[in-house]
């Protein structure tokens, strides 16, 4: 009974500042591999990440790689913060017997990322339709005016577009991805659960596999909800997730489900190999006393 009191105010705010800084660094780490993998699912004709980047480059710059990343950036901080606060908490609910000391299990570790990803889509999903409008379109309109227009002409149900599919891919994705985090920081140091002593290399890698491994599984779901959100009323194609599934399989094969999934592996070991070791070093280097 004197768990929670305890653990509530020993945590108050560290994950949240923590996780706030992972997600900067992760953002901005990855963010021209999101652009490729956002054009590659889109459209087959596109050809190639490499394809992509040079003509991308060649046309309008390397900027044009940062083509809306303004809408995650200004919420990347606040998302990424809620999702740890909320990943502390939910991992330890899950484990009843766990003293404040002690890491929580490897169970109450998934079953709290799983509640994580289906609490932070609800946030998510509209920023991700916002980015993905934004990197989609070859002239930069800013997050705040796409989110307007998309507000006036499609409604507040609009803005929230692909909400379902987002929270099918994000609730079993979060799952094993701090379950492997945690998992693989385990295995490459035993021990540093507890001790918080692993090096730089095994967050990296840790945080790495954990985000490969994350995408991997929800690759096909991410494929779907790219194509879903990209569109808009003028332009329509599909009827919901199991409509969206069947026309693209029947136009393009199986492997549209995978397109760009390998520009979307290497992004995902960059990414969130950065955000965990932001995270814990954050966490180190500004919180150890507590």
């Amino acid at each position: 009974m004197d768990f929670w009191p305890e653990f509530i105010a020993s945590n108050s705010g560290k994950e949240f500042v923590a996780g706030g800084i992972g997600g900067t660094a992760g953002i901005i780490s990855g963010y021209p591999l999101d652009t490729l993998r956002i054009l590659q699912q889109q459209n087959s004709r596109t050809g190639s990440a490499i394809t992509i980047l040079r003509n991308m480059v060649a046309k309008d710059g390397p900027t044009s790689l940062y083509r809306g990343m303004a809408a995650p950036l200004a919420s990347v901080t606040f998302q990424n913060a809620v999702v740890f606060q909320s990943y502390a908490v939910l991992s330890r609910a899950f484990c009843s017997s766990v003293s404040l000391k002690d890491p929580p299990s490897l169970k109450g570790v998934a079953l709290g990322g799983v509640g994580t990803g289906a609490l932070q889509s609800i946030l998510l999903s509209p920023i991700e339709l916002v980015k993905i409008r934004l990197q989609l379109s070859e002239s930069e309109k800013g997050p705040i005016k796409v989110a307007k227009n998309i507000l006036k002409t499609e409604g507040f149900c609009g803005i929230y577009r692909g909400l379902s599919i987002t929270m099918l891919r994000d609730a079993p994705a979060y799952g094993l991805y701090f379950w492997t985090y945690e998992y693989a920081r385990e295995l490459l140091h035993p021990g540093c659960r507890k001790s918080s002593e692993e090096s730089l290399n095994t967050m990296l890698v840790s945080g790495g596999l954990a985000g490969v491994s994350s995408w991997i599984f929800s690759y096909p779901l991410d494929v779907i909800k790219t194509r879903i959100q990209s569109q808009t009323p003028h332009c329509s194609k599909y009827n919901g997730i199991l409509d969206c599934l069947q026309k693209s399989i029947k136009e393009e094969g199986y492997f549209v489900l995978w397109r760009g999934l390998g520009t979307a592996v290497a992004r995902a070991f960059i990414v969130n190999g950065a955000v965990f070791s932001a995270y814990e070093i954050t966490l180190r280097c500004f919180f150890s006393s507590n």
